[in-house]
């Protein structure tokens, strides 16, 4: 069987990658910053990197930060799976980053031109939101009785299972490139989820919605993160929300 070197395998996309391709009997290596044996900063590369690296055939890099240093980790990344002749780089990143002026857009634009450019034989999927991260977000908006949405926009949110799983379809078939975009069931306005959110979560709030500003706003507003004809996810937002919330409500 394959070895794999699972990148952010502690978090919630590589968690799942992980358990998938080990159900299927793969050896997976789990790289984070605090799962031994392989506990490495990405960012700073090092002997650590080397070691976790040594042997592997294929990686999965889901590891990323909203803070910052995705590029910084890419490099350090992909000079070491160069130095120990990796066959195989896949990358999960995200729908609209070429198209959304976001920061963390530009660094996932940024990583996939350098797996692109690396000289390895490569795989890129985009993704759009997970379930679990509208869920996080509404959650710090809830905070609050009167909640804030920004005006007009959509969104199509994945069920992250469902994204593992084809990551780990990708991690063990040759490399493809650029592969077909992967969006949730739907394209629902936030204001939407936003009450359904608030309905499973047993929660009264007042949901306002409020134009914003900029590029980046204009962007989520005509959809710019949607693929609406990749909408290939099964699992909805409501199902997500009967598994996940509706069962800790007032939580």
């Amino acid at each position: 069987m394959t070895t794999i070197l699972v990148t952010g395998g502690t978090g919630t996309l590589g968690r799942l990658v992980t358990e998938r391709l080990r159900g299927d009997g793969h050896e997976v290596r789990v790289l984070s910053r605090h799962a031994q044996p392989y506990a490495v900063d990405l960012r700073k590369g090092g002997p650590g990197l080397d070691a976790a690296m040594a042997g592997v055939d294929t990686v999965v890099h889901c590891a990323t930060s909203t803070n910052g240093g995705d590029e910084e980790a890419a490099g350090q990344l992909i000079a070491a799976a160069r130095k120990a002749g990796v066959r195989h780089l896949v990358y999960i990143s995200i729908v609209g980053v070429d198209r959304v002026p976001l920061g963390y857009y530009k660094a996932k634009l940024a990583v996939e031109r350098m797996v692109e450019e690396s000289g390895l034989k490569w795989t890129v999927l985009r993704a759009t939101q997970f379930h679990d991260l509208v869920v996080k977000v509404l959650g710090a908006l809830a905070k609050v009785p009167v909640v804030l949405i920004p005006s007009g926009v959509p969104d199509q949110p994945v069920e992250v299972a469902e994204v593992a799983d084809r990551l780990a379809e990708l991690a063990v078939a040759a490399p493809a490139g650029r592969v077909a975009d992967m969006g949730g069931p739907e394209v629902r306005s936030f204001d939407s989820l936003a009450r359904a959110y608030f309905k499973a979560a047993g929660r009264r709030r007042l949901v306002v919605n409020v134009p914003l500003w900029g590029k980046a706003y204009r962007s989520f507003r005509s959809g710019g993160h949607l693929a609406p004809e990749h909408a290939v996810g099964k699992g909805t937002f409501e199902e997500y929300l009967g598994r996940r919330v509706g069962g800790a409500r007032g939580v």
